[in-house]
């Protein structure tokens, strides 16, 4: 079985737009994008979840700024731990 590079998109309001992250997403190679617009405040995030859900060991989730992930250090924490502890990776592309 082979590994799938997700992408993680989020904005925090409807009248934001996800182009540019849906762009550099693309353009890494991300087969299955999952976007939301939504306040990274909140944990419960339908498709957050929904991607997490998907995850086998050896994926890999991918998001253009740790910040799209979450805004609060510690469900960051938490939503890496859990994408560790399926056997998956995560990368940002801002951040190393």
């Amino acid at each position: 079985m082979s590994s799938v590079k997700f992408g993680y998109m989020r904005v925090s309001t409807f009248d934001q737009n996800l182009d540019r992250q849906e762009q550099q997403l693309k353009e890494v190679g991300c087969e299955q994008i999952f976007y939301e617009k939504i306040t990274g405040t909140k944990r419960d995030r339908p498709e957050l979840n929904r991607m997490l859900e998907f995850l086998r060991p050896g994926d890999t989730v991918i998001v253009t700024d740790l910040t799209r992930l979450s805004c609060s250090t510690k469900d960051l924490l938490e939503i890496t731990e859990l994408i560790a502890t399926k056997g998956a990776h995560l990368q940002s592309l801002k951040e190393s």
